[in-house]
């Protein structure tokens, strides 16, 4: 079993641009499930030592606002424990990054603001080019579990009805026969639920919203991140930047 976590950064709208943060971003982290409960656990360490229970849900803009529990963050010593314990997780789990920005300026110029909606296009992308990655790999059997995190109850019905005709038609460039050998199916879960996976694929997300916006920006936390993003024959073909 493999799980593709799923979480963004940015808006997905496009009548109200924010000229600072221009994009948005889809991640995902695919992990065997083996992998997952490493990298599951070592989190779940992180808060017990410094918060004594493992119910603090981490979220990027909490953590580097050092909003509501992370204001212990404010303390240097403890914020250098924690910074250096989540990115060893980070540079040392196993798992592959596979992530699509969205640039809603160019968006808008080429499809309209009534184009198809950012979050479904970044949502196909992501999952063609994990399905590429799993169909290098030497197993007779493979099943893939996509969990993305609720929004409300509209997004997520119009989301689901987008997931089911992933799963009834394929996409662009994978059949649904593709999907069908992978056993793919969508999960739907509440952020109460503190799932840890999604929580590092928020924390995944934000620097490489940075990257896309400013590539020249000195960006220490992607630097972490970069040789985790999916590559083929060179390429970095876990990053999908759109249009």
């Amino acid at each position: 079993m493999y799980y593709l976590f799923l979480d963004e950064s940015g808006d997905h709208g496009l009548n109200d641009l924010d000229p600072n943060f221009p994009v948005f971003i889809l991640c995902g982290v695919l992990v065997y499930d083996a992998d997952y409960t490493k990298i599951r656990d070592s989190i779940n360490i992180i808060k017990n030592k410094l918060w004594g229970n493992k119910e603090v849900i981490f979220h990027s803009r909490d953590i580097r606002k050092c909003n509501k529990e992370f204001q212990i963050l404010f303390d240097i010593d403890v914020k250098s424990d924690f910074y250096n314990s989540l990115n060893d997780i980070i540079s040392g789990g196993n798992y592959v990054v596979f992530a699509s920005a969205i640039n809603k300026q160019d968006y808008i110029h080429h499809y309209g603001k009534l184009g198809n909606d950012v979050y479904e296009t970044a949502l196909s992308f992501i999952i063609e080019r994990a399905v590429f990655y799993l169909d290098d790999i030497i197993e007779d059997k493979k099943s893939l579990q996509v969990v993305i995190e609720k929004r409300g109850k509209k997004e997520d019905k119009k989301l689901n009805e987008h997931c089911q005709r992933i799963l009834a038609r394929g996409t662009g460039y994978v059949s649904s026969q593709r999907l069908q050998t992978l056993n793919l199916k969508f999960n739907f879960r509440s952020k109460s639920l503190n799932i840890n996976g999604l929580q590092l694929a928020d924390l995944i997300a934000y620097p490489i919203a940075r990257y896309v916006i400013d590539k020249k920006r000195a960006n220490p936390a992607f630097d972490l991140i970069q040789k985790k993003i999916y590559n083929k024959m060179g390429k970095q073909y876990g990053l999908k930047i759109f249009p």
